[in-house]
């Protein structure tokens, strides 16, 4: 199963690519790719979202993935971050279901516990403990692509086959 994890944003949405095989009850998860789809902050926010649009639609063309993986709104961040990530997520979430891709989303500090063991983890340790899973010989830069990862890693081990 290939699962593409997705970090939101309309600066940078990351993305984690990972493939799920389930053999002998246990979960094997193998690397594929991530990135960031970026937009500029001078173009205006309906373009920013048409870019995102467009780059996430290319990135399921060609990852092919069986399942989407999607950090939830966090409430506690500030309401303009909050609009603007909330705007990406749509994007997302109308792409995903255009194609006809079923579609998850988690929190993401029940992310981070399921991949560290504890949910207020820094950004390096959750790009440490993302490469450590998926055997890389470097941290996932930047970290809004880890974070895809995470994302796709998180679902790999506790929704893909359940």
């Amino acid at each position: 199963m290939i699962i593409l994890g997705i970090d939101p944003g309309t600066a940078l949405t990351g993305y984690g690519v990972v493939e799920a095989v389930k053999k002998n009850g246990t979960v094997k998860l193998k690397y594929v790719d991530h990135g960031c789809i970026e937009t500029s902050k001078e173009m205006e926010m309906s373009l920013r979202l048409l870019k995102l649009y467009r780059d996430f639609l290319e990135k399921i063309a060609r990852y092919k993935p069986e399942c989407v993986a999607v950090e939830q709104l966090f409430f506690g961040m500030n309401r303009k971050t909050a609009i603007t990530v909330s705007q990406a997520r749509g994007v997302v979430i109308l792409a995903s279901a255009e194609k006809k891709i079923p579609f998850y989303e988690y929190q993401g500090l029940k992310v981070k516990r399921g991949i560290t063991g504890y949910g207020r983890s820094k950004k390096k340790e959750i790009q440490e403990k993302v490469a450590e899973i998926l055997c890389l010989t470097e941290i996932p830069k930047p970290d809004d692509a880890a974070d895809g990862l995470a994302m796709a890693i998180y679902h790999g081990m506790n929704g893909a086959y359940g």
